[in-house]
């Protein structure tokens, strides 16, 4: 049975200060790492302020990106054996901003996935079509495509354990949200992308997570689908009210 996943992202918000008391506020009310697991993904600036107050509690965290190399002459950019060192569980790659605003390609989050199953931690690969894809009625073809460069060269026993986020562009910071049956739809094929490429013991272990516009009001909704495992939240997970309500799901 996968273990449901609910994952802030806090896209680039919060200070330390900020980080501090956020998870003093939540720490001691989340709910157990066997019922549903709760993630921070943070600033790269905010992951020791995380880390630290985080420390002993049933909190994962992340980081919001990496690079493909451990170390070199790229300036500004984040090591993923430097994430390890630090005590980071896991790294967002291939968010449509990162694809969007910043041209990360297929062959670059691909890259990036091997860096950070290299280093021990566990990727969180987003996925997602823009609106005019699934206007034109690709989104299904779109988002196999991403998935399965994503997951090239990967084991069957890495893509089990990873988390795949499926997060339609046009549902991301709009207020707009997939209908809770779209959103089953893609992650149903996703679900049925990686049995094709692995087999249905690798899919039946992969955890696909909803992203876009989630809120404590959809929530339910959204996660009682088959093939939903958890929601990648933005603005909701930025207040801890928003957050334990999130993670506490299923009281």
């Amino acid at each position: 049975m996968r273990t449901p996943i609910i994952a802030g992202n806090w896209k680039m918000n919060m200070n330390p200060t900020q980080t501090a008391e956020f998870v003093q506020a939540v720490k001691d009310q989340l709910p157990e790492l066997s019922v549903v697991e709760t993630v921070i993904a943070a600033p790269a600036v905010d992951l020791p302020a995380l880390l630290e107050n985080a420390q002993g509690s049933q909190l994962h965290v992340a980081a919001e990106n990496c690079y493909f190399e451990d170390e070199g002459a790229f300036t500004g950019e984040t090591s993923p054996k430097v994430l390890h060192e630090m005590g980071v569980d896991y790294v967002i790659i291939g968010h449509s901003e990162r694809r969007d605003y910043f041209h990360e390609t297929d062959e670059d989050i691909n890259k990036k996935a091997h860096a950070i199953f290299k280093n021990e931690m566990t990727p969180i690969i987003c996925c997602g079509e823009s609106l005019e894809i699934r206007e034109a009625g690709k989104a299904e073809e779109w988002v196999k495509g991403q998935i399965e460069a994503a997951l090239k060269g990967l084991s069957a026993d890495q893509v089990a354990s990873l988390v795949i986020a499926y997060e339609p562009i046009w549902a991301i910071g709009t207020g707009k949200t997939a209908t809770a049956d779209q959103a089953e739809e893609i992650c149903a094929v996703i679900r049925a992308t990686v049995a094709d490429l692995y087999d249905e013991e690798t899919a039946a272990n992969v955890r696909i997570q909803y992203g876009g516009s989630v809120k404590p009001a959809n929530v339910k909704e959204l996660m009682a689908k088959e093939n939903i495992d958890g929601g990648l939240v933005g603005g909701a997970s930025l207040q801890p009210e928003s957050f334990l309500q999130l993670a506490h799901f299923n009281d």
